[in-house]
């Protein structure tokens, strides 16, 4: 049995950078402070826990005077900022490129449309650290969208302006779209339509990887996907994986493997999220190979 790891799998390039400047920083200090886990992969940030680097959350945030907070690549909300300023915290800012060129066209976007009494809709996940950044350009009114029933909270009559999460499916995005371009049509059938401005801001390492992963799915018996429960690219990336290739499994790390997913298997296949690290989903080929094993 052939064991191959998708070359196009791992890190995008935000998480790589935030990484690499949290453990830059921990050579020299005991420990770090990051707002959030710098990752949506628990295995990583057990891994840099080890070296240092201790997770808070918001509330958190407020009570800390004095230290050093890592801002991960998801990006955070102008209130982040406006805290730090108030409790004379560093902020070590690893925020996404893309992510924060993303906030700054929600931003424009937002002032811009005020005065037309427009909306600002991001098509993303509630909760998600990156939505959370985004929608704090806005004052926290833009409206979030995640499923047909969330275009509820759009008024139709009024001007839109969409944009995407950035890790989104490409998919997704264009099915919101086509159904927002609809009920804007259905809610102005005897008057002049208001401005539909919509934005794809997927980024496109993360979006690429789509057809990759298609084509990566095909060609082997069995999938192995390795990825945190909580990534939202993770879940996308996968249902493209099980699309394409019903034998395709949804892993953590190498204890979740089942010995009856490979039986007469000759070839399996072994990818992940923008958040699943390299030597995680090595850790995975070894443990699949150890299951292959002859028994003496």
């Amino acid at each position: 049995m052939t064991i191959t790891i998708d070359k196009n799998s791992g890190y995008c390039f935000g998480v790589e950078f935030a990484i690499q400047m949290a453990e830059d920083e921990m050579e020299h200090v005991e420990e770090l402070y990051c707002l959030g886990d710098i990752v949506h992969n628990s295995m990583e940030v057990q891994r840099l826990y080890q070296k240092g680097l201790r997770v808070i959350d918001r509330e958190e945030l407020r009570n800390l005077r004095d230290c050093k907070v890592l801002i991960r690549a998801h990006g955070e909300p102008p209130e982040t900022y406006q805290i730090a300023l108030e409790n004379n915290l560093e902020l070590i800012d690893a925020s996404c490129p893309v992510v924060l060129k993303l906030q700054n066209r929600v931003k424009h976007a937002f002032d811009s449309i005020k005065k037309d009494e427009g909306q600002v809709v991001i098509y993303g996940q509630v909760g998600h650290a990156e939505v959370i950044g985004l929608a704090g350009q806005t004052c926290d009114e833009a409206i979030i969208v995640t499923t047909e029933e969330d275009l509820d909270k759009i008024d139709f009559k009024r001007p839109v302006t969409l944009f995407s999460q950035t890790t989104k499916s490409t998919k997704g995005f264009y099915h919101i779209k086509a159904l927002i371009e609809e009920r804007i049509k259905q809610a102005n059938q005897d008057s002049t339509q208001p401005e539909f401005d919509a934005n794809d801001s997927i980024c496109r390492q993360v979006s690429n990887r789509e057809p990759q992963l298609a084509r990566f799915s095909t060609e082997h018996d069995v999938l192995i996907f390795v990825s945190g429960k909580k990534s939202s690219n993770g879940k996308a990336l996968y249902s493209v994986c099980k699309q394409h290739n019903p034998n395709s499994y949804f892993i953590e790390n190498e204890t979740e493997l089942d010995p009856e997913w490979f039986v007469n298997a000759n070839s399996v296949g072994i990818c992940g999220a923008t958040s699943t690290p390299m030597w995680l989903m090595q850790q995975v080929a070894d443990g699949i190979a150890k299951l292959n094993e002859p028994v003496c």
